[in-house]
């Protein structure tokens, strides 16, 4: 079992910024994927960003040039700087990693955090 425990949520103005974090706990798990995910109301849960354990990135194309993600294997923590929020970039962010324990994959998700961007 990992388990994920984000933060750095909250409410900020529009062309603000907001900094997430995921810190991820369990015995013997490797990380091959971290990412975040975020589903605004009435929406589908969206990729914002994932980033693999070589340091490779995909972001989604909404996002490109605003946000960063970043992760610190040693802390087994991932980050996502979020600068020039727009009041649609307001939804339930979700933190996601996926790897193995031993042999056995395995693909957790954290609690969520609020963000809301007001205009």
């Amino acid at each position: 079992q990992v388990r994920l425990v984000e933060s750095g949520g909250g409410l900020v103005q529009a062309g603000g910024s907001l900094r997430l974090s995921c810190a991820a706990s369990g015995s013997s798990f490797s990380s091959n994927a971290m990412g975040w995910y975020r589903q605004a109301p009435g929406k589908q849960r969206e990729l914002v960003a994932n980033i693999f354990r070589s340091g490779s990135t995909n972001y989604a194309d909404s996002v490109k040039g605003r946000f960063t993600i970043s992760r610190d294997n040693a802390k087994n923590t991932v980050y996502l700087q979020m600068n020039s929020l727009k009041p649609e970039d307001t939804a339930v962010y979700y933190c996601n990693m996926v790897g193995t324990i031993g042999v056995i994959p395995y693909n957790s998700w954290g609690q969520g955090t609020q963000v809301t961007v007001s205009s």
